[in-house]
């Protein structure tokens, strides 16, 4: 199993005709994912150079294909009616991969999707979500998979299915930063730790599915063995997971921080990395949830290590 999306996943890009909507359409049909249409405004009755459907409307899109995820490419001023038009369609799980998506329409959008109970959002700003397919032939850049779903901008190849995984074991991964999600992906592949389900929730300050929701359902996935979660600066999130954590969680969890460095007042990176207080330092979080219990890295170059550890796996030491 795995969480939010599977291997039998039909998905649909809305913007996919933009530039960045038709590369990363590509490069999801190329992973495994069954993409199965696209949205763009007027171009209904034609193809992408894919040879998928295009539709006018998300609706025709889930009439004509029955897909029950999108990720959406559109531009940042039409990226929040772009979100409520999936949900109002019926679509499950909604990424929207837009960066720019200005925060009172996201505040619109917060309070809107609760009139849509079976729909969930993850972003915007992020890279989305992947449930690794298996590995079929080939390796790196060149592998092919089967039996996976990626939705979004993630690099595929470096994901390791629990079935391929030298361990048997598999962690989840959930992360505000892009980056530091594929960082904690290639880590945990290289020690023969497969990934259940990566979600790049993004760095926004109003969003969609946040660590607690996420690490509800990992807590239930039982291909879930154990949880890493990347958080950063800005923000109650990490804190509030952490006390969840103590409180519900049965698997380890590894979390890292992000943003040790920064200066307070200042932005750094995503629209909610700032510090607000002196309750809100990444030096604060992690004292916070050291203090629940939570096995926190003090590098990034550590995460992979330490879930490892903490799923009993020998990890040979750094060399000098």
């Amino acid at each position: 199993m795995a969480i939010l999306v599977t291997g039998s996943t039909k998905v649909i890009c809305q913007g996919i005709t933009g530039s960045f909507g038709a590369f990363h359409t590509k490069g999801c049909l190329d992973y495994g994912t069954k993409m199965v249409g696209g949205v763009t405004p007027g171009k209904g009755g034609t193809t992408d150079p894919n040879g998928l459907p295009i539709f006018n409307t998300v609706r025709d899109a889930v009439d004509e294909t029955g897909a029950s995820a999108t990720m959406i490419f559109v531009p940042p001023p039409f990226a929040a009616d772009a979100i409520l038009e999936a949900a109002d369609a019926g679509i499950n799980v909604i990424c929207a991969i837009t960066e720019g998506v200005p925060t009172q329409d996201m505040i619109r959008v917060h309070g809107m999707l609760p009139g849509y109970p079976d729909s969930v959002l993850i972003g915007p700003n992020c890279p989305g979500v992947i449930t690794p397919g298996v590995l079929e032939s080939g390796e790196g850049s060149s592998a092919t998979f089967k039996g996976g779903c990626k939705i979004g901008i993630m690099p595929g190849y470096i994901h390791l299915n629990k079935a391929d995984a030298s361990t048997g074991k598999a962690v989840g991964i959930i992360s505000r930063s892009g980056t530091l999600t594929y960082e904690a992906v290639w880590q945990t592949s290289v020690l023969g730790v497969g990934q259940s389900t990566c979600v790049g929730i993004g760095g926004d300050p109003v969003k969609g599915l946040n660590f607690i929701d996420l690490l509800a359902m990992f807590e239930d996935d039982p291909e879930t063995d154990g949880v890493v979660m990347i958080g950063e600066i800005g923000g109650t999130d990490e804190v509030e997971a952490g006390a969840w954590i103590n409180e519900h969680m049965s698997k380890p969890v590894v979390a890292f921080i992000a943003g040790r460095t920064a200066p307070k007042g200042k932005r750094m990176g995503h629209a909610g990395a700032i510090i607000g207080g002196a309750d809100d330092t990444a030096q604060a979080k992690m004292d916070a949830l050291a203090g629940y219990g939570v096995n926190v890295s003090e590098s990034p170059a550590d995460m992979g290590s330490k879930i490892a550890q903490a799923l009993g796996v020998e990890v040979a030491p750094a060399s000098a």
